[in-house]
């Protein structure tokens, strides 16, 4: 029951945060979302930082998991892989109408300057998509699919910062193409042998 409670304050607050960000969020606002009392917020969290440093923590976990059962999927070559973690990805923002952007994009434009032990955590999520995509790109490598002299680590953080600026502009046409557009240039261009 602990645990239930647990993740259902960080499932509920996740949410409000992704969309409102964590200045907007206010305590109350999750309490009354997850039907929890004050106090019993308390129990699972030291204070709203370290609630908010949790988050980080299922958004990494909850990126993981997505990206884990393309990865996984030994029907999928390391560049179908990627091209499918786009394609859900932009049938998430679709289905959310194009309204939330990467949470961890998002609390590292609110939060990175704000505060070292958010900008740590959120250096940490960061990389782990970067580690993601490193691996699938050295995979297609190995397998010819991408030309032996493109840097693996290098087009990894560039895939993962041109996609939190595609989000940015999505945000702001509320539309898919600047999505489908990042995803075209990286398969035309970057991955081009």
């Amino acid at each position: 029951m602990r645990q239930n409670t647990r993740q259902k304050i960080l499932e509920a607050g996740a949410e409000i945060i992704h969309l409102k960000g964590y200045n907007h969020t206010g305590l109350q606002e999750i309490l009354q979302a997850t039907g929890v009392p004050k106090g019993s917020f308390y129990n699972y969290f030291r204070s709203k930082e370290d609630f908010g440093l949790q988050v980080i923590d299922f958004f990494a976990d909850l990126f993981a998991s997505m990206a884990g059962e393309i990865i996984r999927d030994e029907s999928l070559t390391p560049l179908e892989k990627i091209a499918r973690m786009l394609d859900g990805f932009m049938d998430f923002f679709k289905s959310k109408d194009y309204a939330y952007g990467c949470p961890i994009g998002n609390l590292a434009q609110e939060m990175g300057d704000l505060s070292p032990a958010f900008r740590e955590k959120l250096k940490r999520a960061a990389d782990k998509m970067v580690d993601t995509y490193r691996g699938l790109l050295e995979q297609a490598r190995i397998a010819g699919e991408i030309s032996a002299d493109l840097d693996a680590t290098e087009t990894a953080y560039f895939i993962v910062s041109s996609w939190h600026g595609a989000l940015v502009r999505m945000k702001i046409e509320k539309g898919q193409k600047p999505l489908e557009n990042h995803k075209r240039f990286i398969f035309d261009y970057v991955f081009r042998r």
